[in-house]
């Protein structure tokens, strides 16, 4: 990663950790999950109003490191007001440009690209999923708490 895309990195995870988007609760959700990532501690609740296949709002609440929150507040300006499946398409396309999968130049991420920083901390990238797993989770109608020691292989979050 060059010095410049670092510091768009850093800068970006500051910033939406200091100010971050859709922070909150909804008056009434008709979706919601949890997320956990027992590695580090953060716990993230994603709640959503879905018309339709629409997400129509979406808020997030709990703590987290840096990388979680940011990722979390960019991931709800993402998916908000755009359809179910185009969010799905998007966790799908970030997961795997997080994991080495897709190159993100060529993944339709938007400004999420800008986390794509992550993939030089293996430790770090179940930080920047847990809002994910929790959004896809809530999508699913699955109230189970979403576990980034679930489904994630060691080598995609350092150490399992």
């Amino acid at each position: 990663m060059s010095s410049v895309e670092n510091d768009l990195y850093q800068e970006v995870v500051m910033e939406h950790k200091r100010a971050p988007r859709n922070f909150g609760h909804l008056d009434h959700p008709s979706h919601q999950a949890q997320g956990t990532n027992p590695s580090c501690g953060d716990r993230v609740a994603v709640e959503l109003l879905l018309d339709g296949n629409t997400v129509q709002d979406i808020r997030f609440s709990g703590q987290g490191c840096a990388i979680c929150m940011a990722s979390t507040s960019m991931m709800t300006e993402a998916v908000k007001g755009q359809d179910v499946a185009l969010a799905q398409a998007l966790q799908q396309h970030f997961r795997a440009v997080l994991t080495g999968e897709e190159d993100p130049e060529e993944a339709p991420l938007g400004k999420l690209v800008s986390l794509a920083g992550v993939r030089q901390y293996p430790s770090r990238i179940k930080c920047a999923l847990l809002g994910w797993h929790a959004l896809m989770h809530a999508i699913a109608g699955n109230q189970e708490a979403a576990n980034t020691e679930d489904g994630i292989p060691a080598t995609e979050g350092g150490v399992a």
